[in-house]
């Protein structure tokens, strides 16, 4: 008998103990089983589209729920910018959704202060614009020396995320021209 190479990978694949090993050492294709369990893992999931907010791609997701939970987040194939694929960050985004320890309230820890304190999310935008129209007021340039009119301020910045989309952004950058913030940055989203 004349055994090649392959055989004899194929041969101690099959011979590895498992059964998975089995099936695939003697070429069973198991493709239409692994979809058939991916399937079946998103059955009963009323599907959502989204975008990824991790960089200024913006690839486009499906979201699939179950009772208001997030129990899948894949590519949408649908998406000319991803195709369905997903980098490492945004095949992450459901491990984002579901860890424990992610924040969930808004935190404050005052200066000096070794404890965080919980706060409604009305306060802490209240203390947001405070500190924001503060700075302003303290930083805001009128003229230059020579005369020329800027009505701007280079104390603050603004960064908008990558899932804002151009409506958003444009509102966005209409409040900040209007306080006359000139740093800010929207990910390619204008």
């Amino acid at each position: 008998m004349d055994i090649s190479r392959r055989d004899v990978l194929r041969l101690s694949l099959a011979g590895g103990g498992t059964a998975l090993g089995a099936l695939i050492g003697s070429g069973v294709n198991l493709a239409p089983m692994v979809a058939q369990a991916q399937s079946l893992r998103i059955k009963d999931a009323k599907v959502t589209p989204s975008v990824c907010p991790f960089c200024a791609v913006g690839c486009a997701t499906l979201v699939h729920t179950v009772d208001g939970k997030i129990v899948n987040i894949e590519g949408d194939s649908r998406s000319p910018h991803n195709e369905g694929t997903l980098c490492p960050k945004g095949a992450a985004t459901f491990q984002l959704h579901i860890n424990p320890n992610r924040p969930t309230q808004v935190l404050h820890r005052a200066p000096g202060a070794a404890e965080w304190d919980i706060w409604d999310l009305n306060r802490a935008m209240d203390r947001v614009a405070e500190l924001i129209k503060k700075d302003r007021d303290e930083t805001f340039i009128e003229k230059l020396q020579n005369g020329k009119i800027v009505n701007a301020t280079t104390a603050l910045f603004s960064l908008g995320g990558a899932t804002l989309d151009i409506e958003w952004n444009h509102i966005h950058q209409k409040l900040l021209r209007g306080l006359g913030i000139i740093a800010m940055e929207n990910q390619a989203r204008i």
